[in-house]
């Protein structure tokens, strides 16, 4: 099967429409959490990962849970044939409330699906592109990257080698402001 027809087989709408309550979900950078989602799809499909319905459809929906507590995970699970597989992979993804941040890295680190592992990635990949001085202090910039050194290029060290230089490339690239901007 061609790219071609592995992405005319995607049904993405109905997953679109439950990424919608992202839309009022604002980012510290502007915009909002739905384009977030898209951002980070567009991220897989550069990555040729066309194939991976599941991937696909959960990229859209990654931060629904998260982001907007009152989401009917019964009501997301009936979306369709695939839908169990793409909410779990979604909870998995999910930062529990109870959760610091480095422990929520280090499961999916640890224990992670690889899709777990590919999703986290090319979230963290559109939120590097998205981090700009300006926005964050050097401080929080910083550790930011250190936090990506940390576990997320491990990750992407499991599943994917070309976004292991795209990471390494952001880190660089946001490295290189900080020390600017330190002058």
């Amino acid at each position: 099967m061609s790219d071609l027809e592995k992405l005319t087989n995607l049904v993405l709408a109905p997953y679109i429409m439950k990424a919608t309550a992202l839309i009022g979900v604002r980012r510290k950078i502007g915009g909002n959490q739905f384009r977030h989602a898209f951002a980070t799809l567009g991220i897989l499909l550069d990555y040729k990962l066309f194939s991976d319905h599941v991937l696909l459809k959960a990229s859209v929906i990654h931060d629904l849970i998260e982001d907007v507590p009152s989401t009917d995970i019964t009501g997301l699970r009936s979306i369709d044939q695939e839908a169990w597989k793409v909410v779990d992979l979604v909870i998995e993804v999910t930062h529990r409330p109870d959760e610091e941040k480095p422990v929520f890295l280090k499961r999916i680190l640890d224990s992670g699906s690889s899709n777990a592992k590919i999703l986290k990635t090319a979230d963290r990949i559109s939120n590097l592109t998205d981090l700009h001085l300006g926005f964050f202090s050097n401080l929080e910039m910083d550790n930011y990257l250190d936090e990506t050194e940390q576990f997320i290029l491990p990750m992407a060290s499991d599943v994917n080698p070309d976004m292991v230089i795209e990471l390494v490339d952001l880190i660089n690239i946001r490295r290189s402001l900080i020390l600017k901007n330190s002058r």
